[in-house]
């Protein structure tokens, strides 16, 4: 079986995949497992640590060949707010969740959660239903990213 050892950042690579692993956000954060190409390469993903892939990344194979990363769509809550202020305000809210939440300047992207929309909706916020690939930021404790530190030994409360 082919193996893949090597993440290759989007825009640092370049020629034609020879395949494409269309994955969720869940399933972006790797570091080994079998994985079958949209085209049926199966191939071993061996990272040296669990990484967030994102969407354009590129997959090295031990012969060369580039495997693409594609985003997989998702159903989300588009969130809305009046300004710039409101919208930090909802951002804060959700942070305090500590709810994974995509910045996209003038809108917020969360996962679908009914008692989370009605809160905001509460805010005052504006909530549409959209189906689109999820990239949330990972956070001041590199949640989700490979450059960060752990949570581990970190405590705090939410009073």
């Amino acid at each position: 079986m082919a193996r893949a050892a090597h993440v290759m950042t989007a825009g640092h690579w370049s020629g034609p995949a020879v395949d494409t692993v269309v994955l969720d956000h869940d399933n972006r954060h790797r570091r080994r497992l079998a994985m079958t190409g949209e085209g049926g390469l199966a191939f071993l993903l061996d990272l040296a640590e669990a990484t967030t892939l994102r969407d354009g990344d590129g997959l090295r194979l031990e012969d060369g060949r580039i495997v693409a990363v594609k985003a997989a769509a998702e159903p989300l809550a588009e969130i809305g707010a009046t300004d710039p202020a409101h919208l930090v305000r909802i951002a804060w809210h959700l942070g305090n969740r500590h709810l994974p939440t995509q910045l996209l300047g003038e809108r917020l992207l969360i996962r679908r959660d009914h008692v989370i929309e009605a809160m905001l909706v509460g805010l005052g916020a504006t909530v549409t239903h959209v189906e689109a690939p999820f990239d949330p930021e990972g956070g001041a404790y590199g949640h989700g990213e490979t450059h960060g530190h752990s949570h581990g030994g970190h405590h705090h409360s939410h009073a």
